[in-house]
């Protein structure tokens, strides 16, 4: 304590107040991924992973049922501060009595387990349509492809989301953000790339007539540049899938790791915000592609959360992570990625913004760099431990020794 007081005071000196950063940030839900936890395997298939998806790695301890995956994210959520959500995939249906439903008959009584789950930890929960590892995925495609027949399986199963979307916010008292994002491409360069994307559109006309309460469910689009098997075109392209929602008055959700390797979403957020009432993002950290490394402190994300933050948009941006890494601890991936996250947006909220956005109008440019730069060895660690001294979570180095036990009682026993 004594040393965030001294902290504090040096904050005061540039005009933030930490405590106050610390309240806000306490009230932004992260939205944590379910699917760290199981390396994307899911409850209701035993085949490959597929979709230009893959999980790296053999670490001992993966949740091999829902018990384990639940008791897993509970061990995650009690190291990491602050608001919480849980996003999951549909993939996760619980079947009772062996009872299984395939994904166009999936029903908001498949996902009961998960409500129960939420309401225990006092949290929402997110959704996402699961159009991958799946006999219906035909040649790749989904939502897009030439075959009616496939397409009005994935539709019908896209329904079926709405539905359990909005059972899930009913039942939480949070909204559900729905993100629909299809794996569908070619591996070489297409004779026809308008047909595919003018199908895409068509299917999501079709879900999106379906009657939902918009006031408990945002519907968001997720692009993606390319995947494994599909290095040549992505039906669902940023300027598709930003094009369609700015036109229909759905969400566009930009995941970090989706874009060509010299794009930054920081930049995007702005130009984003402008024009847009909320979006939404899935962050993640790519190397070299889109790998879905753990969350670092690296420089991007600080960027990404500036960009929130100086915007005054943290109640207009849904943030949530995405990666799954399956070389190391799996909590641990969850705990480091989410409070890296964390720790980026605290830092922003630690910044005097309009003091800086001030010198840049004032062309004070040498001014401005300079108070950048020492912004960087201001004694953020110690605000940050206080953060996690109030949201009653293991502040420094303490969570690790914490996860280690859970390994070393739980997940090293499977």
């Amino acid at each position: 304590m004594e040393r965030y007081e001294s902290a504090k005071e040096i904050y005061r000196t540039i005009g933030v107040d930490t405590d106050a950063a610390i309240e806000k940030l306490r009230r932004v839900p992260l939205s944590l991924h379910c699917w760290q936890g199981d390396d994307v395997v899911g409850f209701d298939q035993d085949g490959p992973l597929s979709g230009g998806i893959q999980t790296t790695g053999n670490y001992p301890g993966r949740a091999k049922d829902p018990a384990e995956l639940m008791a897993d994210l509970g061990e995650a959520f009690s190291l990491i501060p602050g608001g919480h959500k849980l996003n999951l995939h549909a993939c996760y249906a619980i079947f009772e009595d062996g009872k299984r439903a395939d994904r166009d008959a999936l029903l908001p009584e498949h996902f009961a387990k998960w409500v129960e789950f939420a309401k225990k930890h006092g949290m929402g929960l997110d959704f996402n349509p699961t159009c991958f590892s799946h006999p219906m995925v035909k040649d790749g495609l989904t939502l897009s492809s030439p075959d009616r027949e496939v397409r009005d399986f994935w539709i019908r199963h896209c329904i079926c989301c709405l539905r359990i979307s909005e059972y899930f916010a009913k039942e939480t008292g949070v909204p559900c953000v729905m993100n629909i994002w299809i794996p569908d491409g070619y591996k070489d360069i297409p004779a026809d790339r308008l047909g595919p994307r003018a199908r895409f559109a068509d299917s999501l006309d079709r879900i999106l007539s379906t009657p939902y309460d918009k006031s408990l469910v945002y519907v968001a689009l997720e692009s993606k540049v390319f995947g494994i098997g599909v290095e040549s075109y992505t039906v669902g392209s940023s300027e598709f899938t930003i094009n369609y929602a700015a036109r229909h008055g759905i969400l566009s959700l930009m995941d970090n790791g989706h874009y060509h390797p010299t794009e930054v979403v920081s930049d995007k957020i702005p130009s984003m915000l402008l024009f847009n009432e909320k979006i939404a993002l899935h962050i993640t950290r790519g190397v070299r592609w889109d790998s879905d490394h753990v969350i670092r402190l690296d420089d991007e994300t600080k960027e990404l959360c500036r960009e929130i933050v100086r915007n005054d948009a943290l109640d207009r941006v849904f943030i949530a992570t995405d990666y799954f890494d399956a070389s190391i601890n799996r909590i641990a991936a969850w705990a480091i990625g989410a409070r890296n996250l964390q720790k980026a947006l605290l830092s922003a909220l630690l910044e005097p913004s309009a003091e800086l956005k001030k010198l840049q109008d004032e062309g004070r440019f040498t001014r401005l760099l300079a108070e950048q730069e020492e912004l960087k060895t201001m004694p953020f660690g110690d605000v940050w431990d206080r953060y996690c001294e109030v949201c009653g979570v293991p502040a420094g180095e303490k969570w690790i020794s914490e996860m280690e036990r859970y390994e070393a009682e739980v997940t090293s026993k499977r």
